[in-house]
């Protein structure tokens, strides 16, 4: 049992954990979360003992090992295989033993507990742990210094996941992992043998792997029993009887207040005055939970494009005068298509996404887009360049040079940089704020296209979820590339699978493409969305079958936007919360309003290019 008493732990003297308290039981799977800066990794850093608490102990079993992955990276000349292995400290030692033991008893002994420990298939346990991580034969016998850091890190993974500590500690472990590995990391984690702590904004993982949500807020830390969607039904219904309670003694202190003011002053009523100014005083507040009034994405919407938006026919693309990686992509892109791109990293997602955004030039065959497209292209890289002494306002007067500065504050606002906000020192940010003014920057002239790739690392769960409902607002175009099949399932209508030196349409769902991934059934079909040698016909009808599946996906998306935004309204209504709150709500309404009336023609005008496609 691992338990967390009245834990306090101050950085720079401000209290990150105070007197924070949880008991995990043995065996339990618990996803640790809380928005980005509560403290998470500062409290995964005490339970490791590299941070000493100010106050409070952790107690936990006097000989349970744990295991968490250290800040640096491997490296040397070891190969994967050999950092993995060395991981199993107990086999090495006892192999080691055994190149100089002369003792024939202690050696039987050694033999006995080499079988014990089952250390002979070790060789293969890890290599299936490398392959699930992305890492092939070839891969896993190069030296460690050939890797990038983000291959590295998951060596670490695979040598930590290898050593099967009593309690193993997961500090985002799907960060440096594309939707694959991360895949195979949610299905290895259902069946691990010991107790796990887990801090995750994956949905999904949180809700497939772990049966408790410890979340920590205001230093403080609760357990709750089950999978992140429990956690959230249980935090909302907690939520609205804070509300209720807040308000119903809002209303008795404005009693108590009215009552001593009206008979402070009369003698017959002024002992019963003093009695309730007494009550008034002592009266601890109820704090409504608290909201982040930053966490705000708002794509402005691009002025309309006609379809397609690009066309590829028999394009490559690569680097240089190196052999291309990507070759026969054909291919077209649509004025409001959602499309996610699938495939290991590695196989081009990346390059792929530089051809669409015109950053790099095709080697063969046309790549077609009108000279007015706009495209806004998010990478990693964008997040870690924003530094220095830069405000946001600084960063975007110069990107919107010669724009006024009500339009560039505008621009910021749609990210949550208002008033003060936007005067901050980029070195002081977050790195979610960042991720939020990257984006900011990028979709500063409304682009017509946005191409997104990995745009959750750095974001909580509440901030994942805003982006997936801004990203559904939008009425461009989105090309995403992210491990994060929540995201990918909710705002993707099309999945496009780069695979083998090609990108093609991938015909099945994404569950089952999971399938695939995890071995649990052949592939489904995948062929290019218009093949060059299909009938004009079977094309058209082809094209409006793919246009009315995306219509029907759209409407779904924006009714189930207006039946969550109707409830919230129905919920601050009868909590007693207006003003502003309230008015905010009202206008996000009416714009998912018209955002429905919108997809509902969209929906009915494919219906009717399939008919005429069919009857043609």
């Amino acid at each position: 049992m691992l338990t967390i008493d009245n834990l306090t732990v101050r950085l720079g003297g401000r209290a990150i954990l105070e007197r924070a308290s949880a008991t995990v039981p043995v065996g339990a799977r618990v996803g640790l979360i809380g928005r980005n800066g509560a403290g998470k990794s500062t409290l995964m850093k005490a339970l490791i003992g590299e941070i000493e608490p100010d106050d409070g102990e952790i107690s936990k079993p006097s000989r349970a090992r744990i295991g968490y992955i250290a800040q640096e990276a491997p490296s040397g000349a070891m190969t994967p295989e050999d950092v993995v292995l060395a991981s199993a400290t107990e086999r090495a030692a006892l192999l080691a033993e055994l190149e100089t033991c002369t003792d024939m008893d202690r050696m039987g002994d050694v033999h006995e507990r080499l079988l014990a420990i089952d250390a002979y298939s070790a060789p293969a346990r890890a290599a299936k742990i490398l392959n699930g991580l992305g890492f092939d034969e070839e891969m896993q016998q190069r030296p460690v210094d050939s890797f990038s850091g983000g291959w590295k890190m998951r060596i670490a993974l695979g040598a930590l996941l290898f050593s099967e500590p009593d309690i193993l500690l997961l500090d985002e472990p799907s960060n440096h992992l594309d939707l694959e590995a991360t895949l195979w990391l949610e299905n290895f984690l259902k069946s691990y043998p010991a107790t796990l702590v887990v801090i995750s904004h994956e949905r999904d993982l949180l809700n497939k792997v772990v049966d408790h949500i410890l979340h920590l807020q205001g230093g403080q830390l609760t357990l709750y029993p089950g999978g992140y969607d429990a956690f959230e039904k249980q935090r909302a219904e907690r939520a609205a009887q804070l509300a209720a309670a807040k308000a119903s003694q809002d209303a008795q202190a404005a009693r108590l207040r009215d009552y001593v003011a009206r008979n402070s002053a009369r003698a017959s009523t002024a002992k019963q005055a003093q009695s309730r100014a007494k009550m008034l005083a002592k009266m601890q507040p109820i704090a409504a939970l608290m909201e982040d009034p930053s966490l705000s994405f708002d794509f402005p919407d691009p002025a309309e494009m006609k379809s397609p938006m690009i066309t590829l026919e028999h394009a490559a693309v690569g680097y240089g005068a190196a052999p291309p990686i990507l070759k026969r992509l054909n291919f077209r892109i649509e004025a409001d298509d959602r499309i996610a791109l699938l495939g290991r990293n590695g196989n081009g997602k990346t390059t792929l996404a530089r051809l669409l955004a015109a950053q790099l030039s095709p080697a063969e065959g046309e790549v077609n887009a009108p000279g007015k497209l706009k495209v806004g292209y998010f990478t990693q890289y964008q997040v870690e360049e924003l530094a220095g002494e830069d405000t946001p306002l600084d960063l975007m007067a110069r990107a919107m040079e010669g724009q006024s500065p009500a339009a560039v504050r505008a621009q910021l606002g749609r990210f949550g940089f208002s008033g003060p906000r936007a005067n901050q020192r980029v070195e002081k940010l977050s790195g979610g704020e960042r991720a939020r003014l990257a984006l900011a920057l990028i979709t500063r002239d409304a682009p017509h296209l946005l191409i997104l790739d990995e745009p959750t690392n750095h974001l909580d769960v509440d901030a994942r979820e805003a982006l997936i409902q801004a990203l559904n607002n939008y009425s461009g175009a989105v090309i995403l590339i992210s491990h994060d099949r929540h995201m990918v399932e909710l705002t993707s209508d099309r999945l496009v699978l780069v695979d083998g030196g090609t990108a093609r349409e991938y015909d099945g769902s994404m569950d089952d493409y999971i399938d695939f991934i995890l071995g649990r059934k052949p592939k489904g079909g995948a062929s290019v969305v218009v093949k060059p040698s299909a009938p004009k016909a079977m094309a058209e009808t082809r094209y409006a079958q793919s246009q009315l599946d995306k219509a029907e996906k759209a409407l779904a998306r924006a009714t189930a936007e207006v039946e969550r935004l109707d409830a919230q309204i129905v919920a601050a209504s009868s909590g007693g919360q207006g003003g502003a709150k309230l008015q905010d709500l009202l206008t996000a309404r009416a714009k998912a309003g018209d955002a429905l009336a919108k997809a509902e023609e969209a929906w009915l005008a494919a219906g009717d290019l399939l008919e005429a496609a069919a009857a043609a």
